[in-house]
């Protein structure tokens, strides 16, 4: 049997963007759409328009700018069964070569009781009217009956013989709160499967509550659903969305039991996941599966023989397969502008004039502390140099630190506020190291930011490695994460501190409403 295609819906940028400490701008949802592009999904969930003014304008740049044609991925946004989200939806995705309006609407008990008050006849008819308004801006609606795995079965499929009825082509059940298991869930979705027909899609959207958001998923695969709601890592609210990486290659190495496929370019994979790490400063688990550091790591002798002697012994994917490359060109201090440039050209970055020159000079800054930079090191630099936002209001120009057991550790630094080119110096002494250059960075830019966790991991290995730090830093009630890297460690954390007040400051700039989703 010849296996039959499921479409890939990646809402990264929308339920993966909501994940505590994450607040991704319109250049950085710019360039993961750019990249998800590149992976050939098949839709895009650019957002949700109507939560901010951010948000409405990260979809519509996506709409104008991401690749346009018969084989460009849909872009979709989100909304609300309520008249003034559809329009907001609509208004943003109006560049679009091909676009989508997702609408959802609680539908279980607890959620019609304690959040919208309203009757399943009210539940009904909102239902009804959001998909027919919707229609009138696009023939592709998706409906979303939230929380749809604690829904009463009889009005769920009432729910959905209304949002099919009104014009919806797409129905999606939303396991919102990872309640689903694998059985169960296949046999709800074989259901609905039959009862919309060939005409209409069945898609799913599972959580990760319980860790079954990936075997979900695949249930509802076996059992018919045609599309795949993903994100990139898993990352997303509480614990998470379907993995896109792991139910990707799941259909790939398992064809011959699902006999299903994607037309995903699996090749990508590796450099989607390691761009989403990090301009959402969220780190990847070493023992994640498929995009992990160890995915494709042996130790245990036994393994070790047995993959240098074939490496279908231990190994069910080849580490090419996504992305993931054997050999490694390494760049070093002697190396020119223009070696960099076009290594970071084949890596698929394309760097304006000032970017290049920013990257270059962070480079060579490292390279005269680290003997050899490979791809991944560029990789690194490139996304915490260039990417980290050119809206950025203060840059870490120099730090300096001194003590240690024998007294206080003491830190001074000099930050540079871009708005009028300012330069602060400010000098704290703390418990440790970072405890100081914290200090004296809270002082430099007079925020009040305290860190809440703390992670730091070597880019490559070696002595000379550069460290990766990734932080989360409570501003004003809200935790905010940021990333940095460095050869030495203190400089690392410093980085990545600044980077998540920067993220803070950009956010008491943006206009959210609060809201639940899908």
């Amino acid at each position: 049997m010849h296996p039959t295609a499921v479409q890939i819906f990646d809402t990264t940028l929308r339920d993966g963007e909501q994940a505590p400490g994450i607040s991704l701008g319109v250049k950085e949802k710019l360039e993961i759409a750019d990249q998800l592009a590149r992976l050939n999904v098949n839709t895009i969930e650019a957002g949700f328009p109507i939560t901010s003014q951010g948000d409405y304008d990260a979809v519509k740049a996506i709409a104008e700018d991401v690749a346009s044609g018969p084989d460009a991925p849909v872009i979709a946004a989100l909304a609300r069964c309520a008249r003034g989200d559809i329009d907001r939806a609509a208004s943003a995705l109006k560049g679009a070569a091909r676009s989508r309006i997702h609408v959802f609407l609680s539908t279980s008990e607890i959620h019609r009781r304690a959040m919208l008050r309203a009757s399943e006849d009210e539940i009904l008819a909102s239902t009804a009217e959001s998909v027919r308004h919707a229609r009138t801006y696009t023939d592709d609606v998706e409906f979303s009956p939230q929380d749809a795995t604690r829904t009463d079965h009889d009005f769920l499929l009432k729910v959905v013989d209304v949002a099919v009825e009104h014009g919806a082509t797409t129905v999606n059940i939303p396991d919102t709160v990872g309640y689903a298991l694998p059985h169960d869930f296949g046999v709800l979705i074989a259901e609905i499967v039959g009862r919309v027909g060939d005409d209409v899609a069945v898609s799913v959207h599972c959580h990760n509550d319980l860790g079954l958001a990936v075997a979900n998923s695949l249930e509802a695969v076996r059992n018919g659903a045609r599309q795949v709601e993903v994100a990139v890592n898993g990352i997303g609210e509480r614990a998470g969305n379907c993995s896109m990486e792991e139910v990707v290659m799941a259909l790939a190495t398992r064809a011959d039991l699902l006999q299903r496929s994607t037309q995903i370019t699996t090749t990508e994979i590796a450099r989607t996941s390691r761009l989403v790490t990090a301009l959402t400063g969220y780190p990847v688990q070493f023992n994640k599966a498929v995009v992990g550091r160890n995915a494709f790591a042996h130790e245990s002798g036994i393994h070790q023989h047995g993959v240098l002697q074939d490496r279908l012994t231990y190994e069910i994917m080849r580490a090419e397969d996504i992305g993931v490359a054997g050999a490694q060109i390494v760049l070093g201090k002697h190396s020119g502008r223009h070696a960099f440039a076009k290594q970071l050209s084949e890596l698929g970055y394309e760097l304006s004039d000032t970017e290049l020159a920013r990257a270059f000079t962070r480079f060579k800054e490292l390279a005269d502390r680290k003997v050899e930079l490979t791809d991944i090191d560029l990789e690194a630099i490139v996304a915490d140099e260039v990417s980290a936002s050119a809206d950025d209001v203060f840059e870490l120009e120099s730090l300096q630190v001194s003590g240690g057991t024998a007294s206080a550790p003491t830190a001074t630094v000099r930050v540079r506020r871009t708005a009028d080119n300012v330069t602060i110096d400010e000098s704290a002494m703390g418990d440790g190291m970072v405890d100081a250059a914290c200090g004296a960075i809270r002082r430099a830019v007079g925020i009040e930011a305290r860190l809440v966790t703390f992670n730091v991991a070597a880019v490559t290995g070696g002595i000379d490695a550069l460290g990766d730090v990734t932080v989360q830093v409570d501003v004003d009630g809200r935790h905010i994460s940021g990333r940095g890297v460095s050869t030495d460690i203190v400089e690392a954390s410093a980085r990545a501190f600044l980077s998540a007040i920067n993220r803070s400051v950009r956010l008491r700039h943006r206009v959210q409403t609060v809201t639940d989703t899908p």
